[in-house]
């Protein structure tokens, strides 16, 4: 018997989900640093695009920092959840990490869209869960693996602030209780 593709079985229950930030669907995918979500979302995208979708993906990094883990979250509120719940196009400035300490500097425009999927670390997060029409919680078991992704896409010097942003996320989750409100679950393992 051939298992049914989660992908398939999440765009569906996304394209089923009403519509909770004005006529837009919000859909998170949260989760720990490494664990996959950006592989998820990524797949995500055109997945709905091709179910018909207008879709556009904002990702916690853009506004995070290493100094600021959770606080950014009133200038999404302000600069794109806002706009995108009037109907409007949204306009920020994310950060750009390639330096190793983020910069706002690089202009991104979401456009007026059906679906607007929001993954990163806090993406879930309680204040948002009455517009949120889907929660995918991305999770790999085992955290040297995802510390490892992460130094690998990133390089080694994000180490020691990797450190000490796991256990903030850690400490975050804990307390917002992000995993118990998923509506899916999307474990990832090696």
């Amino acid at each position: 018997m051939t298992r049914p593709d989660p992908l398939v079985a999440l765009t569906l229950t996304i394209r089923s989900a009403a519509p909770r930030l004005g006529a837009v669907r919000l859909v998170a995918v949260d989760g720990p640093s490494g664990s996959g979500k950006t592989t998820v979302a990524d797949r995500l995208l055109p997945a709905l695009a091709a179910a018909g979708e207008r879709v556009a993906l904002v990702r916690t990094d853009h506004f995070a920092t290493w100094d600021e883990p959770f606080d950014w979250w009133p200038r999404l509120e302000h600069e794109v959840l806002a706009p995108v719940a009037a109907g409007r196009p949204a306009a920020f400035l994310a950060m750009d990490w390639s330096g190793g300490t983020p910069v706002p500097r690089r202009p991104v425009t979401v456009p007026e869209v059906d679906v607007l999927v929001l993954e990163g670390v806090s993406a879930a997060r309680r204040a948002v869960s009455q517009r949120l029409s889907c929660t995918v919680w991305v999770e790999h078991p085992d955290r040297a693996v995802r510390t490892a992704r992460a130094v690998a896409r990133d390089g080694d010097a994000i180490r020691e602030p990797l450190r000490r942003w796991q256990a903030a996320e850690d400490a975050w989750f804990a307390a917002d209780g992000t995993r118990d409100r998923a509506d899916v679950r999307w474990d990832v393992a090696d």
